[in-house]
């Protein structure tokens, strides 16, 4: 129960890192997965999924409006759900997890953000102070927020990921190699943002051999 109470609020300050406060790349999930691997006691672990799931995610661009994953408490619940789990499926159906819990964990930014527009007092009412103040409670609540998104994805995935994990059909083998296919499609999908082929040509050629050199120690 600490354990989940301490990773919870990793999860929390975490996600305050993506937008409310700092924005110092701690909220990436591959600092995100160390830090979770390291609370849970396997930072080698951490530091796998955290890998897997920025690959993954980088095809994800936080501009605009628009609505995006929620790395860091993905990853959080991705790692703390992996290192609960015995059994060669905990890894890629803890990643697989990571991305759905990243969807739903960014449904919950596009509802605080209507949230805090609600809140906003009037700025030249008669307590300006009242700004701060507003400032503030959205910036606790983002915390909040991330601690219930973590804290449930924990207990929530812990108990279906284990429910699962015996029914896995791959080896060591084919589950790594199961999730590299996954972040090579990801990384192609990055290279076509960065302008594909044609500009890309170093990139993709390094990737490659990468993926070669990768295959090469399954």
């Amino acid at each position: 129960m600490m354990e989940v109470l301490r990773l919870s609020l990793v999860g929390g300050l975490l996600a305050l890192d993506a937008t409310s406060v700092g924005q110092f790349m701690i909220s990436r999930p591959l600092v995100a997965g160390l830090l979770a691997g390291w609370v849970s006691g396997d930072p080698p672990l951490g530091l796998l999924i955290g890998a897997l799931l920025e690959l993954y995610l980088l095809v994800s661009f936080p501009t605009g409006g628009a609505r995006f994953p929620e790395g860091a408490t993905a990853t959080v619940v991705a790692v703390a759900t992996a290192a609960a789990t015995d059994g060669v499926g905990a890894v890629p159906l803890a990643v697989a997890l990571g991305l759905v819990w990243g969807q739903l964990g960014g449904f919950t930014i596009t509802w605080l953000r209507r949230l805090n527009g609600r809140l906003v007092p009037v700025p030249d009412g008669p307590h300006p102070e009242a700004v701060t103040w507003a400032h503030l409670g959205a910036v606790g609540l983002d915390f909040l927020r991330g601690v219930a998104v973590t804290a449930s994805g924990i207990v929530l995935g812990r108990v279906a990921v284990a429910a699962v994990v015996r029914a896995w059909p791959l080896g060591a083998r084919g589950s790594m190699g199961l999730l590299l296919v996954g972040g090579a499609v990801s990384a192609g999908i990055f290279l076509r943002s960065l302008g594909g082929f044609r500009r890309r040509r170093l990139l993709f050629m390094g990737g490659v051999a990468l993926g070669i050199l990768g295959a090469r120690f399954l």
